[in-house]
């Protein structure tokens, strides 16, 4: 143990009582270690674990599964383990009683059967936060089209969270008697802020229904829909423990499922259909809302899954994660170039106070000029070091971040077929704003060694100055890193 290490032991030392994620990860995830790996980006996907993934492949080949869409002998032994595995995820979430489980492909797709399937008219309104996954702003698209009016609760720089404020002004300007959806994060796949759930009571209070996205929130947190009674909530289980992927849920609160109107039906949701009746009846409950086949040979992995995280105990990963995270944290504020400098910039919270193990930063050279966040991940990987860059399917919230204006959106947008690397060109023009970052975020397991790895990398950069650095291009048809420079 060397001396930062024994450092971090002593400001965090209930870091101590998570040892066992070691254990496992010496022997399901060796792997890493075996070829030096840093993994820095759990908010991306979780890892698999290979006994995970051993399970699931003794248990498919011990077993004859069919269709479940019949009553044969294995179409109802498939039927069974799927039925038992979404009562497992809705006691998971304290939502046996309240709420019905829909498996979907992943999270995007929870989101659009919502979106889909929502009552927006003109006299509606659909509400968003800077704060939100692309997959969610997707859902305007629908309210749009619907003739319902849309709007953006925006961020407070720079601690990146909710301005209250301003959300219950845009929560109280509706009419009584229409249908209206609030949507926001659980937790910020950009940032890591945790916003707030007593945002669900205040938007019912104000007579919304509330889209709650939980992909990011739930790898290391307990959500109680007990208690939070979003009326929506969408996740992915590969964001949970990394295997299988491929498998989504939406959770739906009973109370608001005679709302939904789904614009089509498919194998699987219907209960009867006329081609010569033009007539169709959706089949009720989440039945309805899985369209064509479900990936049965793959959701009972999640269950599998589900005992795993059972075993390991949410709160060691919580404690584990909150850990790392404020000592890097701490560690990446101190860095400074010989001149005084700050190396480092952190977008959103600095303090492991409601935020999760996702850390968003810029490197900065000792003038003060941004280094090319891409050439830093094209440098990472040779190192064997994981991260995410760009603006992670978060647009609000990196325009939030680096005060990009609707000015600055709508000049790049006016060129025909705009891609990364020219609208990264026209932003920086207009003022050498940034229109990226990087991302290290921590998960299932992380330990001190990758923290560590990734501090030593960092500090690589110390008086580098963004020319002597090199810089990093993009195809423009593939967004495909070329290597340019030493």
């Amino acid at each position: 143990m060397d001396t930062s290490e024994r450092a971090f032991l002593t400001a965090y030392p209930e870091y101590a009582a998570t040892r066992a994620i070691d254990e496992l990860r010496a022997s399901d995830y060796r792997r890493l270690d075996a070829g030096g790996h840093v993994y820095l980006d759990y908010t991306g996907g979780c890892l698999y674990s290979e006994a995970h993934v051993h399970e699931h492949a003794a248990w498919l080949t011990s077993s004859v599964l069919g269709n479940p869409h019949s009553v044969n002998e294995s179409s109802s032994a498939t039927t069974d383990v799927v039925e038992r595995t979404r009562r497992h995820v809705l006691a998971w979430f304290g939502a046996e009683r309240d709420y019905i489980a829909v498996f979907t492909a992943n999270a995007s797709a929870a989101l659009k059967l919502v979106g889909e399937a929502y009552p927006f008219d003109p006299k509606g309104r659909a509400l968003f936060t800077f704060d939100n996954h692309n997959s969610v702003n997707g859902i305007r698209e629908f309210a749009l089209a619907r003739g319902a009016r849309v709007a953006y609760a925006p961020l407070l720089v720079p601690q990146l969270r909710i301005d209250r404020a301003r959300l219950t002004a845009l929560l109280a300007d509706r009419a009584s008697d229409a249908a209206h959806l609030f949507a926001y994060p659980a937790q910020s796949n950009f940032s890591g802020v945790q916003h707030p759930f007593e945002l669900v009571d205040e938007s019912h209070r104000a007579g919304w229904d509330v889209l709650l996205d939980a992909a990011a929130y739930v790898p290391t947190k307990r959500l109680d829909l007990e208690k939070v009674q979003a009326d929506f909530v969408a996740l992915s289980f590969y964001k949970m423990f990394g295997y299988p992927t491929g498998v989504g849920c939406l959770l739906v609160h009973r109370r608001v499922l005679s709302k939904l109107r789904r614009p089509w039906f498919a194998g699987g949701t219907v209960s009867f259909a006329t081609v010569q009746g033009f007539v169709h009846r959706l089949t009720p409950g989440e039945a309805g809302f899985e369209d064509g086949t479900l990936n049965y040979l793959s959701i009972p992995a999640v269950g599998m899954g589900l005992r795993r995280l059972e075993r390991i105990g949410l709160q060691t990963i919580e404690t584990r994660v909150r850990c790392l995270t404020g000592w890097l944290l701490e560690r990446l504020l101190e860095l400074r170039h010989s001149n005084g400098r700050p190396m480092v910039r952190i977008y959103g919270p600095i303090t492991t106070e409601s935020r999760g193990g996702t850390i968003t930063l810029n490197l900065y050279d000792p003038d003060g000029h941004l280094l090319d966040y891409r050439r830093i991940e094209e440098l990472a990987s040779a190192e064997h070091i994981s991260l995410r860059t760009g603006c992670f399917c978060n647009p609000g919230t990196g325009e939030s971040a680096e005060g990009l204006t609707e000015e600055d959106m709508l000049s790049a947008s006016q060129e025909d077929n705009i891609a990364l690397p020219r609208f990264m060109q026209i932003i920086q023009h207009r003022g050498g704003k940034s229109a990226g970052s990087i991302r290290a975020s921590l998960g299932l397991v992380s330990n001190f060694a990758d923290v560590d790895r990734f501090l030593q990398f960092v500090r690589g950069f110390r008086n580098q100055t963004r020319l002597a650095l090199g810089a990093a291009s993009f195809d423009i048809e593939s967004c495909r890193v070329i290597r340019d420079g030493a």
